[in-house]
């Protein structure tokens, strides 16, 4: 996915149906949409975000700092 991709403004965390942010992949981590408000991240494989509630993993919170670092443009 693209950052400026029409699609992350219609995605919505399948839990509390707010916005997510798009983590680019990087070394080690693969690409992500990452929703704050409930520190959980959602993989996104080959292209295809996987936003079913089981496929979301909870963050700590010393990563959920690192992550919303991420987010910012």
């Amino acid at each position: 996915m693209k950052p400026d991709d029409p699609l992350l403004k219609i995605l919505a965390c399948p839990l509390d149906k707010g916005p997510l942010h798009l983590l680019p992949a990087r070394a080690g981590q693969q690409e992500a949409l990452y929703n704050p408000r409930l520190h959980r991240r959602y993989p996104v494989v080959d292209g295809i975000p996987q936003l079913l509630p089981s496929s979301g993993e909870q963050v700590p919170d010393d990563e959920h700092e690192v992550l919303v670092k991420r987010m910012a443009p």
